[in-house]
């Protein structure tokens, strides 16, 4: 009993090894995505792209990337045959109509704030994750928890106020609010509500991750193109034609995106929340460092005080998880 206790330690250990250098690539992309993501669609998305072409090419090149995925790893057949149309409305129809509109709002705040402030109010949707996660699934959170999201707003309320006083102009100032920080802020929510959702149908609905973006990814693109018939970016589109603005290089921040979905996906499955958290941490430092580098923006005295706020909120929120309290008998 010993030898079989021994060794099945020792194959334990093994997988755990294998398990942890198959994730580490993962982190180390989502990480370099998420931090250069805001850059990249601000420098290679040019005024003219609509956010509707520029979200329905990105949905469409994240089908492409899950159905790569599902063929390599030989669940392309079985999962196609267990599909149901019912059940693909109930798990994912919502979340997907979410995101889609979440996607939007995201394409317009990249253009109207730069690349570090937006990653920094991004961090807002762990606070609607955390209240949505308790609304819907009853997760509650520590005190430390608690503190760490009184901590996020704090940072974001200065972001808000940093963005607003700091331009020249008052049409600025006002652009700046009502496209750039109000859009980021209404994705926060969105994001936490679609995140309960999407845990909900994958915990209750044992859904593939791999086949919930494909089945979000094709009921969002219908949502967005249904929206074309009254939005001002249908009026443009139907005026300019769907690909007006683009280039060759505008597919890189579409692409980048698209991976940057299916890595998100992955990494919350394969390697859990916590390290999921120090990606962010780690992207905001990524997202700083690009854009000083390519932009010459020295990071706001705003920027520079919210920052060291929201990197201490996300670590402990992530550190200290809300613990069961053991009945005594």
């Amino acid at each position: 009993m010993a030898v079989k206790s021994r060794a099945r330690g020792k194959q334990n250990s093994e997988d755990h090894q294998s398990h942890k250098s198959r994730i580490w690539p993962y982190l180390t992309l989502l990480t370099l995505q998420y931090g250069a993501q805001p850059l990249l669609s601000k420098r290679f998305t040019g005024k003219g792209v609509t956010v509707t072409s520029s979200v329905l090419i990105c949905e469409c090149a994240k089908v492409l990337c899950a159905l790569i995925l599902m063929v390599k790893e030989g669940s392309l057949g079985r999962l196609s045959k267990e599909w149901t149309f019912i059940g693909s409305l109930t798990s994912s129809g919502l979340p997907a109509a979410i995101y889609a509109l979440q996607n939007s709002l995201l394409q317009l705040s990249y253009r109207n704030l730069d690349s570090l402030t937006f990653t920094m109010l991004n961090q807002t949707k762990l606070f609607f994750t955390a209240l949505f996660m308790y609304l819907i699934l009853r997760q509650k959170q520590s005190l430390q928890q608690i503190g760490a999201l009184v901590l996020l707003i704090i940072a974001a309320f200065l972001l808000s106020i940093g963005e607003s006083s700091g331009h020249g102009s008052r049409v600025d100032s006002e652009q700046t609010f009502l496209l750039g920080i109000i859009p980021v802020i209404a994705a926060s929510v969105l994001s936490g509500l679609a995140s309960s959702l999407c845990q909900w149908a994958s915990q209750v609905k044992k859904r593939s991750s791999y086949l919930m973006t494909i089945e979000m990814s094709a009921i969002g693109s219908l949502c967005m193109l249904a929206s074309t018939l009254k939005s001002p970016d249908g009026k443009a589109i139907r005026q300019q034609g769907f690909l007006s603005g683009w280039t060759i290089l505008t597919l890189i921040p579409v692409f980048t995106n698209a991976v940057g979905g299916i890595l998100g996906g992955l990494v919350t499955t394969q390697a859990g929340g916590v390290r999921k958290g120090f990606v962010i941490v780690s992207a905001l430092i990524v997202t700083a460092l690009l854009q000083y580098i390519f932009d010459g923006i020295p990071p706001s005295f705003y920027v520079l005080l919210s920052l060291p706020l929201v990197v201490t909120s996300i670590i402990i929120y992530q550190r200290y998880p809300y613990q069961v309290k053991e009945k005594k008998l």
